[in-house]
């Protein structure tokens, strides 16, 4: 018995040191050197202080729209529904979703609407929408603001992140600085 006690309470002990002490001050050393020492990117505008690497809620027809979030874009209740594919609920939901889409961007063909527009990321929380997700958006802003459409295409080009080292990941738009953006123009 005292052959297996006096391990099990080593590895706890080391387990315990080492995942409640070194591997936190290791992260939080990482964090030192990262871009804002980690502690997210805030961007100013109108007075308030905002994350821009998480989600925003926009949903007035002036802006461009966020991406759908499972948690009503609370950064403290972070996740995704959880529901699959063929859930009932799920689909529900994603129908719903492309109804108030098409409802609000007329013109737009159910087949045209990029899937982040409709369906929530995994964390509920993610800042970026598609690039074609904010092009077919630029009709209605244009509509409402009495914009010119090109005037905007160009607003969005300038706003899309191209994939790391030009391979790696979808092209993107961080919806919060595009709106920024937005309301700057005149």
């Amino acid at each position: 018995m005292k052959k297996e006690i006096v391990p099990s309470l080593l590895l706890t002990l080391v387990c315990l040191v080492f995942f409640s002490g070194i591997y936190p001050l290791v992260i939080w050393g990482i964090a030192q050197v990262a871009p804002n020492k980690g502690e997210g990117f805030i961007v100013e505008a109108n007075g308030k202080k905002y994350y821009e690497n998480v989600a925003q809620k926009f949903t007035d027809d002036k802006y461009f729209w966020s991406r759908p979030s499972a948690v009503d874009y609370n950064a403290a209740g972070s996740g995704g529904s959880n529901k699959g594919p063929f859930n009932p609920d799920f689909l529900s939901d994603v129908q719903k979703r492309i109804d108030t889409f098409v409802a609000h961007n007329p013109g737009i063909a159910k087949s045209d609407i990029p899937s982040d527009m409709v369906t929530a990321s995994g964390s509920g929380l993610d800042p970026d929408i598609s690039h074609q997700g904010a092009v077919v958006q630029i009709k209605r802003i244009a509509l409402v603001r009495h914009l010119p459409e090109d005037k905007l295409m160009k607003l969005v080009d300038e706003h899309t992140d191209k994939p790391f080292l030009g391979i790696f990941g979808p092209e993107k738009v961080n919806v919060l600085k595009l709106n920024i953006a937005l309301n700057s123009i005149k």
